[in-house]
């Protein structure tokens, strides 16, 4: 038993799991972001010209006291897609912010030889 309270200390203590809590609270909270936004701001500019800020109520196909609502499906995906968008311009942000130059940094050799050859220019221009 002692062997396995101490594997699930050091399971609980590693880098790894702290980092995937603290993403995964910080997931929510985007989450609860972005659908306050979609819910208080996108979603009543889209009343404006349909009178509701969702599509629940429209597109009911009803068949023997069963509701098929598209408009709800349709709301999902409303949702959906501005929720992928937003995370879209937060990844881009990022990538943005943390890019690296790509280009490999000279060695010792390179600077060495390209010191030489200017050298070499230079007194060559001095010779004659």
């Amino acid at each position: 038993m002692k062997r396995f309270v101490q594997e699930f200390k050091d399971f609980i203590n590693r880098g790894n799991l702290i980092d995937l809590a603290a993403a995964f609270v910080i997931g929510l909270a985007f989450v609860a972001l972005t659908k306050a936004f979609i819910t208080f701001i996108i979603m009543p500019i889209v009343a404006i010209p349909f009178g509701k800020p969702s599509f629940d109520d429209a597109l009911i196909l009803t068949i023997n006291d069963a509701q098929i609502r598209f408009g709800s499906f349709l709301t999902e995906l409303v949702n959906f897609v501005l929720i992928a968008v937003a995370i879209f311009i937060v990844v881009k942000a990022y990538n943005a912010m943390t890019r690296r130059d790509t280009t490999p940094a000279a060695t010792e050799v390179d600077l060495l030889t390209e010191i030489r050859d200017e050298l070499r220019a230079a007194r060559g221009r001095t010779d004659g």
